[in-house]
């Protein structure tokens, strides 16, 4: 199975689960050996790309602006590129600009993806068993693109994946590790840092530091494992 084969299978999973009037948001970044594959719930028609007249790529987050607080604070975006995220208005990204976007994501070296990837048209909670659907694809996308550490945000999201049940509260900076097909993965669990874990953003920033510093090397773009922080 390819990445490509994935989206088909998202988009198969948009028409059970998702709002039937979006497009599924699938995935983006370094796709190959990541410092960190980032796991989020599952998208809103917040972003713009979920729209049925969106003629770019699919990427997760695109036309919002919080969570760019987060990828910028850790170090992972560049100061021009956050800027004018934070200066325009979510209709106003353009299909150059979220490559421009996902080319600096490239650039550091990280993968962005949800657990679920049905498109709802706000932020509802979505139930266990929805999320249950899209885990043996996530585990594919994990064998698939070889991050050398995978970051889950939040209780639910981590519970499902780490497949025991986790509260984020008291297992931050610990280490998990998971096999898939005989390959072992390094996993850590991370305060939601959006929505209403939003108050939680700078517990989010000191584990993700964290982890860059202590468990990533660097990716085939050459970034070094050491990196200058950002206050």
């Amino acid at each position: 199975m390819t990445l490509e084969d994935l989206k088909l299978e998202y988009d198969r999973l948009q028409f059970q689960y998702g709002d039937p009037s979006l497009h599924s948001i699938y995935f983006g970044g370094c796709n190959h050996r990541p410092r960190i594959l980032f796991v989020f719930m599952n998208p809103t028609g917040r972003n713009i790309a979920s729209y049925k007249d969106w003629t770019g790529p699919h990427y997760p987050w695109i036309g919002t602006k919080n969570i760019w607080d987060l990828f910028y604070k850790v170090a992972l975006m560049d100061k021009d590129i956050y800027d004018k995220i934070k200066s325009i208005k979510g209709k106003d990204w353009t299909v150059e600009f979220t490559e421009e976007v996902y080319r600096n994501v490239n650039k550091y070296g990280y993968f962005i993806s949800n657990l679920g990837k049905c498109t709802q048209v706000d932020a509802r909670p979505l139930p266990d068993s929805v999320y249950q659907e899209y885990l043996h694809f996530l585990y594919e996308e994990i064998k698939i693109v070889e991050p050398e550490v995978v970051v889950l945000f939040g209780n639910q999201v981590s519970s499902i994946v780490l497949q025991e049940k986790i509260s984020v509260s008291t297992v931050r900076k610990k280490k998990f590790e998971r096999e898939i097909d005989g390959k072992r993965f390094k996993f850590y669990s991370v305060f939601y840092p959006v929505g209403n874990g939003r108050f939680n953003i700078d517990k989010s920033i000191e584990d993700v530091k964290w982890i860059l510093e202590n468990e990533t090397e660097g990716c085939d773009n050459g970034l070094s494992k050491k990196f200058q922080s950002i206050d």
